[in-house]
């Protein structure tokens, strides 16, 4: 059951590592893409540089070409003859051979300022021209005086001239340039106005300085722009987009301080780029590249025209539209590769730990046999698996030892039960005698004096047994406790056992059972504490005639090596060989023990099945208190019986002592804990 708010370890796996892997990839894609807009910027804005400078160059050039062009004309024969006729034809083809930029050809009297030849209409071309020429003295003829050049800012033709049809290049031309070129004739021509140096005629062009209306489409892509001309003042002479904006001082612009601000860095010879906002369209962003030109109609000072070279922003950046539709169709497929990638990895990953917990979930279902899964393709999964599968054998030991307990725990309940109630039933017994006793004497229901002593021998007897049973249970609790201890000294056992047997005489004598115990003359001597050898001696012969109906019991002693496995701490180190020791047996024809239940007789509380035992009495303590007092004085206890109505025999093992002095040592009972150690 999965509680609230948990995931599993799969999913948590895979949204982690699409969440560090996703942002990643698109970070680079951002990355990449901001890096090819950069590029693609600075290509433009180098281009559109490059582009203004060579449009400056062009434009002088140009002009140069049309003065040179307008002086070579200027001294042709036909002009210098004044024939009228001679004049117009020369003018007809002369505005043919011009370039395409020259719109009209006119010569007219610098004196009388009448058109002599013209095609451009009856009006003159610049009467401001004409001023310049009838002041202009100082050339003598033939002394190739300077092209006069005037800009005129027209959007359409003059109403002179002959209509253009708006089909036709010049009709949308922005900047008009008027050359005007000195005309003398020879002196033996009758047509001659005068001889003072002034010209006789002049010979005028209008021509355009900028771009024709085909060329002013921009195609996507290009970087060269259309041309934008602004003079020294600010005056727009040439917007190659918008022609409403020519004739206009920059400082009407939206954008004045930027357009300023390339003034200004052109007028400081400076050639760089700029971004201009709402110089061409409302809210479009353009590049302009801009460079600065001596003014071809300067008279005297120094001026300059700022070329600039203009495009749209997005048609400098037309190439980043392939690119991004390339690194959409790339992220895409990166990310469709990470998605497989990451389930795949999260599948290796995910699916050993799947393994372990299914196996870890249903470790109860399974067999015993079964072990963890270690066919796993990961090395610290297979290390987790050996882990998880030694953790689990040591689990089932642990179970089985718990079980065992807990079993073992449940007998020793049960025994306590039966215990208490055999001690309350043991306990009750002699209270009652000696309560009866007692009473009967002291309500004097005995006939005489002899019948008193008898019954208050019988309470006397039973105060003893009850007194041996509280022993026993102090005993016993002391060696838990670690609390009982032996005086050791030198005793002489034969005497020990002969006195044991005394006091069991009378219990011999009434079950009918024949003792026997072969008296030697010669004594053994063992060290022990002889009060507690005779109560464990007293314990055995005890037991034999309770649980033996009938046969005999036989006591012996003899002396004997240590059997393999066994040793006392008591060892002849002078010769290297072990100590003798003596062998206490007591042997009987009784009910026998099976077995597997032989052991559990030492332990407190145990009386083998309880069914046949319970009818003989006993508190189940005499064993137990017997085999710690034995082991105690360093000796021990062990017990045999072929099984269930074969008899029992029960032998005492003490370490046998040379003839010596009589030392009495005090030694304490330890507790299991301290006799492990």
């Amino acid at each position: 059951m999965v509680k609230s708010g948990q995931s599993s370890f799969r999913r948590i796996l895979l949204s982690r590592i699409l969440l560090l892997s996703v942002p990643v990839l698109l970070l680079g894609e951002y990355v990449t893409y901001r890096k090819a807009r950069s590029s693609l910027l600075e290509t433009a804005r180098q281009n559109l540089t490059e582009s203004a400078v060579r449009k400056g160059d062009s434009i002088n050039a140009s002009l140069e070409s049309l003065q040179a062009n307008l002086l070579t004309a200027s001294e042709s024969v036909l002009l210098h003859s004044g024939s009228v006729q001679a004049s117009q034809t020369y003018i007809e083809q002369l505005a043919q051979r011009f370039p395409n930029k020259v719109q009209c050809v006119q010569l007219t009297n610098v004196q009388t300022t009448e058109i002599v030849a013209s095609t451009c209409g009856n009006q003159p071309l610049s009467a401001e021209i004409l001023e310049m020429w009838q002041q202009q003295g100082s050339f003598a003829p033939g002394t190739g005086s300077k092209v006069h050049l005037k800009t005129v800012l027209s959007k359409t033709p003059s109403s002179s001239a002959p209509p253009l049809s708006p089909d036709d290049p010049s009709y949308f031309d922005q900047l008009r340039l008027v050359l005007s070129a000195p005309v003398y004739l020879d002196e033996i021509n009758p047509l001659a106005v005068n001889n003072s140096g002034t010209p006789d005629y002049a010979l005028t062009i209008r021509s355009t300085l900028g771009q024709r209306a085909s060329d002013r489409r921009i195609e996507p892509g290009s970087l060269t722009g259309y041309t934008v001309v602004i003079d020294q003042d600010g005056t727009i002479l040439e917007h190659g987009n918008d022609l409403s904006r020519v004739g206009r001082n920059i400082q009407d612009e939206v954008d004045a301080k930027r357009l300023q601000s390339i003034v200004r860095n052109a007028l400081q010879n400076r050639q760089d780029f700029f971004h201009l906002f709402n110089f061409d369209q409302k809210g479009m962003e353009l590049l302009s590249g801009y460079t600065a030109i001596p003014s071809p109609v300067s008279t005297g000072e120094e001026r300059k025209w700022v070329i600039l070279a203009v495009t749209p922003l997005d048609n400098a950046l037309a190439g980043l539209k392939d690119i991004q539709n390339v690194l959409v169709t790339l992220i895409l497929g990166l990310l469709a590769a990470n998605l497989l990638a990451t389930l795949y990895l999260t599948r290796d990953l995910a699916l050993p730990i799947e393994k372990l917990q299914d196996y870890a979930m249903n470790i109860q279902c399974r067999a015993t046999t079964e072990r963890v899964p270690h066919n796993l393709s990961i090395r610290e999964f297979n290390r987790l698996a050996e882990a998880l599968d030694s953790m689990v054998e040591r689990l089932k030991a642990w179970a089985e030892e718990l079980e065992m307990a807990w079993k073992e725990a449940k007998t020793a309940n049960q025994l306590k039960n039966e215990f208490l109630a055999t001690i309350s039933h043991e306990l009750r017994t002699p209270l009652n005698a000696i309560l009866g006793c007692i009473r009967l004497v002291r309500d004097d229901c005995c006939d005489n004096r002899d019948e008193e002593i008898e019954f208050l021998q019988r309470a006397d007897d039973a105060a003893i047994h009850l007194l041996n049973i509280i022993n026993d249970i102090l005993d016993i609790s002391k060696i838990e406790a670690g609390t009982l201890s032996v005086v050791m000294e030198q005793v002489d056992v034969k005497r020990l056992i002969k006195e044991a047997i005394d006091l069991q005489q009378s219990a011999i004598q009434q079950k009918g059972l024949q003792l026997e115990f072969p008296e030697e003359s010669q004594s053994i001597i063992v060290e022990a504490d002889p009060a507690k050898l005779k109560q464990a001696l007293l314990n055995l012969i005890g037991n034999s005639i309770k649980f033996t109906d009938t046969g005999r019991i036989i006591i012996s002693t003899r002396i004997e090596g240590l059997n393999e496995g066994q040793s006392f701490n008591k060892a002849d180190k002078g010769n290297g060989s072990m100590q003798p020791h003596l062998v206490i047996s007591v042997q009987d024809t009784g009910i026998g023990i099976a077995p597997d239940q032989q052991q559990k007789l030492f332990q407190p509380f145990v009386m083998v099945d309880g069914s046949r035992t319970r009818p003989k009495g006993g508190t189940g303590l005499g064993l137990a208190i017997s085999r710690n007092l034995i082991e105690l004085m360093g000796g021990m206890i062990r017990l045999n019986s072929k099984g269930i109505g074969q008899g029992t025999t029960v032998e005492v093992v003490l370490p046998v002592l040379n003839s010596r002095p009589s030392i009495p040592v005090a030694l304490e009972s330890k507790t299991p804990k301290e006799q492990n150690c």
